[in-house]
């Protein structure tokens, strides 16, 4: 796999997916980081630009919910500058050879002048479109439904901290329980703000599930995770957020955080354009098992599976049981990139069309990027060969 980008003109050719239509024996142009023109059959290279071959030529992949890789992690540093900059772009650097050329830079739960240093850190790579804006999960959730997320750092809302973290510009999604006292006060707070709200890290009831949803929520973050599990006489979150045409679900494909049956129950449930695939991968994305952190608590990565270290924590929401019978701690996000989730959710039976739609149109859609996730002229989120496989052969900017 090759990890350049081209900051050139280049001439990609293959079976080309443009989000719209597909073209079989098919070419995109891409000229200073944008597509210039799209067509079928031979066309000679425009001058000064190179050309290159693969299998499929599909747009660049969109993640909405990311919280490190290559080693780092968004706001592990608490706030300072250099070393957040630093950091993200690492993050970023791991993912974009993977093929995610659109990154949402996910923080998990943080006291709040914390997270309002961090956010305002990054604001610079927001501006610059090196990150697509940021993602907070926490500190709005659960202590039920805590999982990776220390309960000493969770809190109920209240309008003056969402207005320090709104304040920043470059919040695009929060994630929150809506059960908590001011919890749907703040869904309408960040909605009316044109925030992005998600459910998740809930104990939310159907009820609680579908207000939050009238209130303005737009997102399931990671479905089944991190919330109730459904019950034939109490549904809970899950059935009412798949169930409800206004709503987008985050699924995590890596065979880990949902069997594959559940994962392709849930994405024929929801229907093609209501589902995105999300990484929710954390420092070790792209690195070796071992010892990592994650919102300053111990992970361990064993098998490519992120959880966190015994004496971190319990095993929370997320919790299960070793085959000896002892506590796992809590899954501590993943290690997955978007190419091995698209990979994964072809093999469990989606069809291709309709994962791609998944980490390409759908997520651009939910940032409201019009010129993202897809390969039509003036698109600017870059291009992705992939081979028969679909590896990722190259990515072009």
């Amino acid at each position: 796999m090759s990890s350049g980008t081209s900051m050139t003109t280049v001439l990609l050719r293959g079976q080309v997916h443009t989000g719209r239509r597909v073209i079989t024996d098919g070419w995109v142009h891409l000229a200073d980081g944008r597509v210039t023109a799209v067509g079928a059959g031979f066309q000679p290279p425009p001058p000064a630009s190179r050309e290159v071959r693969g299998h499929r030529v599909v747009p660049g992949f969109v993640d909405v919910h990311c919280h490190g890789g290559g080693g780092a992690t968004f706001g592990a540093s608490g706030g300072d500058p250099e070393l957040e900059v630093d950091a993200a772009r690492a993050v970023a650097r791991l993912h974009r050879a993977h093929g995610t050329t659109t990154l949402v830079a996910s923080l998990v739960s943080r006291p709040v002048p914390e997270l309002v240093a961090v956010a305002s850190a990054l604001e610079p790579l927001v501006r610059s479109g090196e990150l697509a804006g940021i993602h907070l999960e926490g500190p709005w959730l659960s202590p039920a439904r805590a999982g990776a997320h220390a309960p000493t750092l969770l809190r109920r809302p209240i309008p003056e901290d969402v207005d320090a973290l709104l304040a920043t510009g470059v919040v695009v999604m929060v994630t929150l329980a809506p059960e908590l006292p001011g919890g749907l006060d703040t869904v309408r707070q960040l909605a009316r703000a044109g925030v992005l709200v998600a459910v998740g890290h809930t104990d939310a009831d159907a009820a609680t599930t579908r207000a939050a949803v009238d209130t303005g929520a737009r997102v399931a973050t990671h479905l089944f995770n991190a919330m109730p599990s459904v019950h034939h006489r109490a549904p809970g979150p899950v059935v009412a957020l798949l169930g409800d045409e206004r709503v987008v679900v985050e699924l995590i494909a890596d065979g880990v955080h949902l069997d594959p049956l559940v994962l392709t129950h849930a994405a024929r449930a929801a229907g093609r354009g209501r589902w995105v695939l999300v990484t929710d991968a954390m420092a070790a994305a792209g690195c070796a098992d071992g010892r990592y952190e994650l919102g300053g608590a111990a992970v361990s990565v064993v098998g490519g599976v992120a959880r966190l270290a015994p004496a971190s924590g319990e095993g929370g929401d997320d919790g299960d049981r070793g085959d000896d019978g002892g506590a796992l701690g809590a899954i501590a996000g993943s290690t997955l990139t978007l190419d091995a989730a698209l990979r994964f959710a072809v093999d469990a039976g989606l069809p291709f069309g309709d994962v791609l739609t998944a980490v390409t149109s759908t997520p651009a859609g939910l940032l409201g990027r019009a010129d993202r996730g897809h390969l039509e002229p003036g698109a600017t989120g870059g291009a992705v060969l992939l081979d028969e496989s679909l590896e990722v052969l190259s990515v072009h900017l």
